[in-house]
This record gives C-alpha cells, structure tokens and sequence, in this order.
C-alpha cells in the first residue's frame, strides 16, 4: 500500500487543484490524490474534510442550522474521533447533545480536535482511548460512557470501520476477512448489547452502512459483506426493540472524503474517487444531517429503515 506521493502523482495534484479551485461542494470536485498509513489522520488531509457546513445551491457553502433537535441528549460515538464520526460529534453538539467518542490510541490528535470543536459549540466532550474489536473492551467502553455522560445514553451510533482493498478473493488474507468482521460489525451487536438495557422510550440506535454492500464492489469483498451484515442486524434489531419505541436504523454513504479513504485505497481508484450522479464525493457534514435526522424525533415513524446518501446512485435497498 503507497504511503508516499510521486512526482507524478504532485504533478497531477497541481492539474486537479487548478482546475478545481472552487468549493468541495461544486459539482466535479476531485480532492488530489494524497496517501496516509492507516488509520489515518484528518488533521493531514488536504483539503480537509467538511464537518459542519453545508452546500447553498450555487455550489458554495455555509454554515449548519441547528434547531435544538437533541436538546439534553447523551451520545455514544465510534470512530468520533474523524470523518463521519467526528462531523455527527459536531452536528449532535450544534443540536444540543453531549457526547463520548471512541477512538484508537493512534488517533489521539484527530481526537483532542474532534473535543474542541465539539466544546466551541457549548456541548460536553468526553474522549475514551478504546479498540472496539473484543467484548471486554466494548463493554468498559460502554460502561465508561454511561459514567462519564450521567448514567444514560440516549443515542448509540455504532461507526467505528476498517477497509483495505484487495482485488481477488485469493489474495484476501483470513486476518484480514477477521479483522474486517471485528471492527465492522461484531462491535455493533456488543454496544447494542450493553447499551440497551438502559434505553428507555424515544432512544436510539443508529449504524453507518455503506452503498457498497448494495452495489457489491469488488475489490472491498470483506468489507461489503459487513456492512451487509449491519443493514441485516440493523433490521432485526429493529423488530425486537420497536415495540419498546427504541427505533435503530442505518444510513449508508457513498463515497465521502474522509481518512480511511487516503489511507486505504489505490492511487489509481483515488483518481476516481468520488464519481456519483451529483458529480463529487460527499463531505461528512453531508452524512452527519441523516445521523441528526435518525436520532431526533423528526424520524419518530422511521424504524428499522435505511438512509442512502451516496450522491444519486439508485440502490432500491
């Protein structure tokens, strides 16, 4: 996996960033081609991510306009510490939420950032250094949380992911398939596990999916079959909680400018990087709002369902 950028690669670089020097947000962006050693670290990325702004019609931006949607509420985050999960953070703190996200050791500066912008925003931060691969560490995880945001969680948002390309199913290494399957979906039914015990009437569980799952991509064949696996959980979750109007749900995004994608992909699928119908890849600020939309009672009739925010791409899922 390249970890450095060629002359080549700076050359195009310079191509890609005159012809679009104009917002993320204009149709035909493509962010330049630039690698990282996973995790990854947003604080790297260039451009950065976009975590609390959205698109005006003209192409350019401005900031959320929050309405007090989670007043009061406790959040649980995986992978809060960038991407999707650190723009849910900021988004959940906008509308009033405290949250705790959990982050990799490696990912402590993404997360000390995440913290701070949060903080900017009024809302309470608490950071929990945790590898959400076994049950031990999941259940410390949510019991820390639980004692660090008063005794209650009202909304779990199981993100936390990993990917890495490979190309033939002979290739795929088994640590791998199991490493993918750890990560991407084990902790999803531990939390749950944990954390609903304490719910009550109104709370929620949402889980990031992917598009990849529906459009079955090739070269991500583990990390397609767990998000799969988190649209299946998601729903008969779903079935078993409803009747106590805790509603879980799932939203699965398209390409989206975030570190696991720098750090993970090829030079050459990061050329493409971002092809949808709306002409770009997504910003996580892009994702977050469906994040706020499942765990605010605006969805108060939606459970066990399936946003598709991938920039057009028709999944009938």
């Amino acid at each position: 996996m390249p970890t450095t950028t060629s002359e080549a690669e700076k050359k195009l670089n310079e191509q890609k960033r005159q012809q679009y020097e104009r917002s993320q947000f204009s149709q035909g962006h493509r962010p330049p081609i630039q690698h990282e050693e996973l995790p990854g670290l947003e604080r790297e990325m260039n451009p950065r991510p976009v975590y609390d702004k959205l698109p005006t019609p003209t192409g350019g931006y401005e900031l959320y306009k929050a309405a007090g949607k989670l007043a009061g509420k406790k959040a649980l985050i995986t992978g809060g510490d960038s991407g999707i999960g650190r723009a849910v953070a900021v988004l959940y703190a906008m509308e009033g939420a405290d949250s705790a996200i959990a982050y990799l050791p490696e990912e402590k500066a993404d997360a000390e950032e995440t913290k701070q912008t949060v903080e900017g925003y009024g809302a309470k931060c608490h950071l929990i250094e945790c590898d959400v691969t076994s049950a031990e560490n999941c259940r410390r995880l949510a019991d820390e949380a639980l004692k660090r945001l008063g005794g209650r969680v009202n909304i779990l948002v199981n993100n936390a992911a990993y990917q890495m390309e490979v190309e033939k199913i002979e290739d795929l290494p088994e640590e791998q398939w199991d490493k993918t399957f750890k990560t991407n979906i084990y902790p999803f039914f531990w939390l749950s596990k944990y954390l609903v015990p304490q719910m009550q009437s109104g709370d929620t569980i949402v889980n990031n999916a992917s598009v990849n799952h529906y459009v079955g991509k090739p070269n991500l064949l583990d990390y397609s079959s767990t998000k799969g696996a988190i649209v299946a959980f998601t729903r008969a979750l779903s079935n078993q909680l409803v009747g106590r109007n805790i509603r879980v749900n799932a939203v699965a995004p398209g390409p989206v400018w975030t570190p696991l994608v720098i750090s993970t992909m090829t030079t050459e699928h990061l050329d493409k990087f971002g092809s949808t119908p709306l002409g770009r890849p997504a910003q996580p600020s892009e994702i977050a709002t469906c994040f706020v939309f499942l765990a605010s009672s605006d969805s108060s009739m939606i459970s066990g369902q399936t946003l598709h925010p991938n920039g057009g791409r028709i999944v009938n899922g």
